[in-house]
């Protein structure tokens, strides 16, 4: 069975007009019209043709000028004998050849028109010679010039395709390359700023109790590394989701958020989606989740129990995210590290974040590219 299934992974992947597959059906077809249409006074004409095509296919991935030249030489010798009486076997022969070399996708355009031409030219002149009539000298003429048409035509949208394949192709793997240094840069700053306080407090901990035997002192230590271990559990979470197929919606995951707040925090909170909702890239979807959730934690923290809203407006251009609350404590103007976190992470997906007093409370407003 393995056999069988390898030849059908060759005859499913193979070009199907200049593959391999092809190439021996041909080269079976040739051998055939020689042995058995050719008549016998073409017959050493039609080997050196034969002989050409067989040039090609030993050479072709090779030696590939020299492939070519073979095929070349198999189209024009092909020409020679194709106004003999009883021309299938040559005409077999010189349409194959020619045709092939028009279709072979590494080949520039002007050889292509140099060969045909002279092919025609070879041709018409042995018709004209043989006495043939107008009709079919023009018939002849036609034909070629029309398929040789074709066939270029049929090679630059095929070349077009290919081209566009390997642009799109080269842009996923861009695009993965990028978005795996994102979610590194994520994980790297999740782990670096949460391992790196959380081993402070430990070691102030450790300073508590064998130096001052201060118990309660490194007891409160040890229960903010805690909440830091926690904390960057959470956000390494939201950063390996944007790794995975099914991450939410970005109002579905903001809703789970403002729940989650709504419920450790005992306040009343807000969630409005303005817009037909809609999927962002990954890296701004977690960008604004994580904006979302500094600036629910700074409410909770400097407005304890006071109202907050959520506003998600995806009707611009652009994603809009707001977080507003009413101020209880006063709140320093400058960012502090987990605004300027988000604000870093904001601009790497070519966002803006804007955080400040608004009339009595404080807004915090993110946007990013839709």
């Amino acid at each position: 069975m393995r056999p069988v299934r390898r030849l059908a992974e060759m005859v499913w992947r193979d070009d199907p007009e200049t593959g391999r597959l092809v190439r021996v059906v041909v080269s079976g077809l040739l051998v055939w019209a020689l042995a058995v249409l050719a008549p016998a006074g073409v017959r050493p004409v039609l080997g050196a043709a034969l002989a050409g095509w067989v040039l090609f296919l030993v050479a072709d991935r090779r030696w590939p000028r020299a492939a070519r030249a073979g095929l070349a030489a198999a189209a024009l010798v092909s020409a020679t004998v194709g106004a003999v009486p009883d021309e299938t076997a040559a005409l077999l022969f010189l349409y194959t050849t020619l045709f092939t070399f028009v279709l072979l996708p590494r080949t520039p355009w002007w050889p292509v028109v140099a060969l045909a031409v002279t092919v025609l030219a070879v041709l018409l002149a042995g018709l004209g010679l043989a006495g043939r009539g107008a009709g079919e000298i023009a018939g002849q003429a036609a034909l070629i010039v029309v398929l040789v048409l074709f066939n270029l035509h049929r090679r630059e949208h095929r070349m077009r395709a290919d081209e566009a394949l390997r642009s799109r192709e080269a842009q996923a793997r861009a695009a993965a390359l990028d978005e795996r240094a994102r979610i590194a840069r994520e994980l790297h700053d999740v782990l670096a700023h949460s391992l790196g306080a959380l081993g402070v407090q430990l070691e102030v901990a450790e300073a508590e109790l064998t130096e001052r035997n201060d118990v309660a002192g490194a007891a409160a230590r040890i229960r903010r590394a805690r909440i830091l271990a926690g904390d960057g559990l959470v956000e390494a979470r939201s950063a390996v989701a944007a790794l995975r197929d099914d991450v939410p919606p970005l109002a579905r995951a903001l809703a789970d958020l403002v729940e989650a707040h709504r419920t450790d925090h005992a306040a009343a909170v807000t969630l409005r989606v303005e817009g037909a909702p809609r999927r962002l890239s990954s890296g701004a979807e977690v960008s604004l989740l994580r904006t979302a959730r500094e600036a629910l934690t700074n409410a909770g923290r400097h407005a304890p129990g006071a109202p907050v809203t959520v506003v998600l407006d995806l009707r611009g251009p652009k994603a809009r995210l707001s977080v507003g609350n009413p101020l209880r404590d006063p709140v320093p103007l400058r960012f502090g590290y987990g605004l300027s976190g988000a604000r870093e992470r904001l601009a790497l997906v070519g966002g803006t974040l804007e955080a400040g007093p608004a009339g009595d409370g404080w807004t915090v407003v993110a946007e990013v590219p839709a």
